[in-house]
């Protein structure tokens, strides 16, 4: 299994390239002509998630664009740097710059909403269209999923990392994300788990959990913002989401002001065995 782990990884590696933003290093995904669709992703994962997105987005006409927050994947871990939603936020707009895009339809998943959002209300003439999928949008009353609360627990989250078997994370991954085993083999799900603790031991990503912005203020900012931007948005959800279901896409919608969705027959992870559904849902709005 280790080998064939190593294997998807090293596959995973060359097809993408590395960049720098902000003085951090940096891998990219990217694929096909036309607007850019530059595809945020959240945690425990990376850009690894959009693997299967981005060639069938380039295969609709657009350019698929999914690259790794510092700390995870594929990325450099950087001892001093803010992973904070904010500081992730300000990163992404460095990324987006280094990798030449003005204009683009900006998809966002899990912690790569708040992040993405932020961005987004920040720079608004440089979105064409928001897809919002399996996010969160309600700050100040977030919870973490059971799975993910103890992350951030300063001696707990490392005891949790470290301690917990890798069949055992394998198997709460495929509960809390694939609603389709046959989709993702062991071998890739293992891989989303070597990729997070690689380099660090997942210890910059004990940072991303520990640095949610969880206020009022920052709710705030999202529903204020987001109700005054000036292009279109959508939610597409992974229906069967045991992590943000059903009140979390009510709350997205609502911020969004905009009826606008789409329902998968998926989990948490909707790109990995939803893949095709997902990129025609971000063409059709991109087209429209």
């Amino acid at each position: 299994m280790k080998r064939a782990v190593q294997d998807v990884i090293s596959a995973h590696e060359a097809s993408g390239r590395r960049f720098e933003a902000a003085g951090v290093g940096s891998f990219v995904l990217e694929q096909g002509e036309g607007d850019p669709v530059v595809c945020l992703h959240g945690v425990p994962v990376s850009a690894f998630l959009y693997r299967k997105v981005v060639p069938e987005l380039a295969s609709r006409g657009v350019r698929g664009v999914a690259f790794d927050f510092p700390g995870l994947g594929l990325a450099e871990r950087p001892e001093g740097f803010d992973y904070t939603w904010s500081g992730l936020a300000r990163w992404t707009g460095a990324a987006i710059e280094a990798l030449g895009i003005e204009r683009c339809h900006l998809v966002v998943h899990d912690i790569g909403g708040p992040v993405g959002f932020e961005w987004a209300i920040r720079n608004p003439e440089r979105v064409l269209s928001l897809t919002a999928l399996n996010t969160f949008v309600n700050a100040a009353t977030f919870h973490r999923p059971w799975t993910m609360h103890p992350f951030s627990i300063r001696g707990v989250g490392e005891l949790w990392l470290r301690g917990t078997p890798k069949f055992l994370a394998r198997e709460l991954f495929y509960l809390q994300g694939i609603e389709n085993r046959r989709a993702t083999p062991r071998s890739e799900v293992m891989a989303h788990i070597e990729l997070l603790r690689r380099g660090d031991n997942g210890a910059a990503f004990l940072k991303i959990m520990r640095g949610f912005e969880l206020t009022e203020a920052k709710e705030r900012f999202f529903f204020e913002g987001l109700s005054e931007r000036p292009y279109p948005a959508q939610a597409v959800w992974g229906r069967d989401d045991p992590a943000l279901g059903e009140q979390r896409r009510h709350e997205v919608k609502r911020a969004l002001r905009s009826e606008d969705e789409s329902l998968l027959p998926a989990k948490h992870f909707l790109q990995e065995d939803q893949a095709p559904a997902v990129a025609e849902a971000i063409a059709a709005l991109a087209a429209a």
